[in-house]
């Protein structure tokens, strides 16, 4: 009698295990794209969606409509493709008053710039393209590859950019860990604050701001290639992800509480292997990540993501979604109670994950490089109904 009871228990609690855990799916909401690869909201019911050869068109919740939002590839002034192209959009916090937003791009000569556009004022779903202000241009011409681009604006309302190392590989010049150049760093701007001869101020409280030879814009250094990070819309917390060279891909997490001026440790190490040197390399100095995965099962590019802050899925609430340029696996990390992290694979695409999204609302969605936006469902939270261009990966 006892077994059966112990029996039937054992079973009510994998049930309710089974109950709590997301059944992960994936909704198509756009497709026929040219190279998405990137996302971006405004604070309101639409999705921007960034196309790596210079656009940025808009999904208005039905339908992307007809006309960009942003033509720069009309311009010719975008390199593409690779690593190259027009590869962010952030939205200033007080958009719907100001109507400015950010964008980073690869020029012809292979630099990287972050550019300020604003809004038409008679009509929000277009730019006006005559209120263009640079702010940052980065010299990137030794190699093709490695720019990052990442551009987000931080809980304190700063632009953070992310800048990869350089290119090429193993950072042969070591560009990670230098202060004193822009590579292999995540970037802190005061965009509020600008002059006419200075069109970003630096924070009064950047970490580097008054050290001699560093460049006081660096918020945290030692990254290869940070593709992408964000910040948990509750907590402040930043996550990171970031491209591993030839083994071992990573996501690094850093608290709402830190004062900056991280090491994440490239090209001293890779994930949690040394790197260079290849053995007894000093694991002191660098902040370690919280998890990485390798390249034996063809996984090959990390494509950081979002920790889900949602409503309509709470089954997915707090965890921390993240993908895989080449195979297009979809991961799921989650905080334990000592602080360590495990992670689950929800599901295997097939897709070129290029980046995800958070819209007004907290709901996730990411890019296909092929040309499609999906949104990430939890079919355990779903209703039965018809499926609408659902696809079961499973």
């Amino acid at each position: 009698m006892r077994t059966l009871v112990n029996l039937l228990l054992c079973l009510l609690f994998a049930t309710a295990a089974l109950a709590g855990e997301p059944q992960l799916d994936v909704e198509e909401i756009a497709s026929g794209l040219n190279m998405p690869i990137g996302l971006g909201n405004a604070g309101d019911n639409r999705m921007f969606i960034v196309l790596q050869r210079g656009q940025i068109v808009i999904w208005d919740g039905s339908q992307v409509l007809p006309t960009p939002f942003l033509d720069l590839q009309s311009l010719g002034i975008v390199a593409c493709c690779g690593e190259q192209g027009l590869l962010d959009i952030a939205f200033h916090p007080r958009f719907h008053e100001n109507g400015l937003y950010y964008v980073s791009y690869v020029d012809r000569s292979g630099d990287l710039n972050i550019v300020r556009y604003k809004a038409l004022s008679t009509n929000p779903n277009l730019t006006d393209t005559g209120a263009v202000a640079p702010v940052l241009k980065i010299a990137h011409r030794d190699n093709d590859n490695h720019y990052s681009g990442n551009l987000v604006f931080g809980p304190d309302g700063y632009l953070y950019v992310g800048v990869g190392d350089g290119g090429g590989a193993g950072d042969q010049n070591n560009n990670a860990q230098n202060l004193s150049r822009y590579l292999g760093k995540i970037l802190r701007l005061d965009v509020d604050n600008a002059t006419p001869a200075n069109p970003y101020a630096i924070p009064l409280d950047n970490p580097f701001r008054e050290r001699p030879n560093a460049l006081g814009e660096i918020w945290d250094y030692g990254l290869r290639n940070p593709w992408r990070f964000t910040f948990d819309r509750e907590t402040g917390d930043l996550f990171i992800a970031d491209v591993g060279q030839s083994n071992y891909e990573e996501v690094n997490f850093e608290p709402a509480s830190s004062i900056g001026g991280v090491n994440y440790g490239w090209r001293n190490m890779e994930g949690f292997h040394c790197f260079n040197p290849a053995a007894n390399c000093d694991i002191s100095q660098p902040k370690l990540p919280i998890l990485e995965y390798n390249h034996l099962n063809k996984d090959c590019s990390v494509t950081g993501g979002y920790r889900y802050r949602g409503t309509r899925y709470p089954n997915m609430r707090g965890i921390y979604f993240y993908g895989d340029y080449c195979t297009g696996k979809i991961w799921g990390a989650s905080e334990n109670p000592d602080e360590d992290w495990s992670t689950h694979l929800f599901l295997t695409t097939g897709f070129n994950i290029t980046s995800f999204g958070e819209d007004a609302t907290g709901e996730l969605y990411f890019t296909n490089h092929k040309g499609s936006v999906y949104r990430l469902v939890d079919q355990s939270e779903q209703e039965p109904q018809e499926p609408r261009r659902r696809r079961a990966l499973r």
